[in-house]
């Protein structure tokens, strides 16, 4: 057996390699074995191997349970919420779904046969095949309720999703029996604002502040000298905009465009108040105190008054 041809392959699967790979290299079934009994592969589960010598990562033994489980099997459920960025326990299951009966697995595997067939495409992810985010979402509160919410968050902020997709995905999937549908919806309806839907948890927190310290009523998504902006405070010339890091922080245009237009409404008599995800975690007294600041120095009637 060329070992070579197979390392080529193994390669890119995470070091992993199936004997129907094997197969469509030129590999006979005996030539398989031989190379699992001399050592050159580690055999893991029926049909699946991993080259001799490669890491042992969480990813290989994930894809390793994806190969084992049987043609069109998918990561999902918690394993997919894994592979979609979403910060998941070191130790705990792996969640497949499977579309036909298969022979039984390690005891770490969690084999799902829905009934529910949509939105099940195959996506890879990190070269795993796994479901979309929006069907991870649907199935995650299945097995992980209180998950549902941080996961959907992460999806929201990496923009894997759209909150208006999940929305309508939550309303297509609604039916009695569905499982872990409800903690999606209340997820989804905890960041829905004057009946629109926000953009991230961030600004989710952000409504929750102005309630908590009661500060005056906000507009979401208000339209203010041609920018859309986050929130306007009623009654006063105020503009409070959620920053997150990873959208405002490193991404050089959008730096630049949001002192562009924090320019513009200046000139049009508004001021911006910039709050991040950080200060409104671990200070939100003084966020409120610099909003209610920013108010009084310029509420409509105090700025008509300067003029």
């Amino acid at each position: 057996m060329d070992v070579r041809r197979i390392a080529a392959v193994a390669r890119t699967h995470h070091g992993l390699i199936t004997i129907e790979q094997a197969r469509a290299l030129g590999v006979s079934a005996d030539a398989w074995h031989r190379a699992v009994r001399s050592g050159r592969l580690e055999h893991l589960f029926a049909g699946v191997a991993r080259l001799a010598g490669s890491p042992e990562t969480r990813l290989q033994r994930i894809l390793a349970a994806v190969y084992a489980s049987g043609p069109g099997a998918v990561a999902s459920h918690r394993t997919a919420a894994l592979l979609w960025g979403v910060p998941r326990p070191e130790r705990e299951p792996i969640d497949v779904i499977i579309p036909r009966p298969h022979r039984s697995l390690p005891a770490d595997v969690v084999v799902h046969r829905p009934t529910d067939r949509a939105d099940l495409q195959v996506v890879l992810r990190q070269g795993v095949p796994t479901v979309p985010p929006v069907r991870m979402l649907l199935d995650l509160g299945a097995v992980d309720r209180y998950g549902v919410a941080a996961a959907l968050d992460t999806a929201l902020r990496e923009r894997a999703v759209r909150l208006e997709v999940v929305r309508g995905a939550v309303a297509s999937h609604s039916r009695q029996g569905r499982s872990g549908i409800v903690a999606l919806r209340r997820a989804v309806e905890a960041r829905v604002v004057d009946g629109r839907p926000v953009d991230s948890d961030l600004e989710t927190r952000m409504s929750a502040l102005c309630r908590r310290y009661g500060l005056p009523a906000m507009e979401f998504h208000a339209t203010v000298a041609g920018y859309e902006v986050d929130f306007l405070v009623v009654g006063a010339k105020v503009v409070v905009e959620c920053d997150g890091w990873q959208w405002h922080g490193l991404d050089r245009d959008q730096f630049e465009f949001d002192r562009a237009r924090d320019a513009q409404l200046l000139a049009a008599g508004y001021v911006t108040v910039r709050v991040t995800w950080r200060q409104l975690r671990a200070e939100p007294a003084r966020v409120a105190q610099r909003i209610r600041c920013a108010v009084d120095a310029f509420s409509e009637r105090k700025v008509a008054e300067t003029a």
